[in-house]
């Protein structure tokens, strides 16, 4: 297993009004995250929020190119982001024990902290698809790039783990500095990762590693039973 020391290239926040940051996902322009009860828009380029949607907002967030999905206790809402309305809501599958959300293949790929495990599941019904168990508890969780990558936070003890969709096995870890835990995890497609920062009420933004040609599974494409 490859391991490093994070880069940190940005902090934004504290954000006024916000005491918690949990999932956080990213639409291409801004950076969503999720504070309780609200989703707030984040200009990764200013640093300021520009806008905020009221809804209940506890823990994991993704983004499917059109709809924004957020955990709420023991749901995932699906809501329109221009307007603010939640369209759908589905169970999610931890019953209330969920933490990071991710979109990928059509589908979408939620953390469990304790039971330290990722589920896929059918956006439309909340049905598992399949399981990946891991040997940490799971917190944010993003795919880039046919990686899987999910963010692990125990005590002052946190980081990026790349593990392999198959089997779970760790192929990478990025270790964060202590006290800069890993709430919510989304990577901007490109070369950095924006990292939920929990009760700092921040928004971190890490460098992602570069990959070489020969980077083994970082060039395949994730494994799901249904399409796109």
């Amino acid at each position: 297993m490859k391991r490093s020391t994070a880069e940190i290239l940005r902090e934004y926040g504290p954000f006024p009004g916000v005491d918690q940051v949990a999932g956080v996902t990213f639409d291409g322009q801004h950076v969503w995250f999720a504070s309780g009860d609200k989703l707030n828009a984040l200009d990764p380029a200013s640093g300021k929020t520009v806008r905020s949607i009221d809804v209940a907002a506890h823990a994991g967030t993704a983004f499917d190119g059109q709809h924004l999905f957020q955990i709420a206790e023991d749901r995932i809402q699906k809501i329109d982001p221009k307007s603010g309305r939640v369209l759908a809501t589905i169970p999610a599958p931890g019953g209330g024990g969920d933490s990071g959300l991710a979109w990928a293949e059509g589908t979408l790929w939620v953390g469990q902290y304790r039971d330290r495990k990722i589920h896929q599941v059918d956006p439309q019904t909340g049905a598992i698809l399949r399981t990946i168990a891991f040997n940490r508890v799971v917190t944010g969780v993003t795919w880039i790039d046919g990686e899987l990558w999910h963010g692990t936070w125990e005590g002052d003890e946190s980081g990026l783990r790349r593990v392999d969709p198959r089997t779970g096995e760790v192929l990478e870890q990025i270790e964060m500095p202590p006290g800069a835990g890993v709430s919510g995890l989304e990577s901007d497609g490109g070369d950095q990762f924006f990292c939920g920062g929990g009760s700092s009420g921040k928004v971190r933004a890490v460098r992602r590693p570069r990959r070489g040609a020969a980077a083994g599974s970082g060039t395949e494409t994730p494994v799901a039973p249904v399409g796109k």
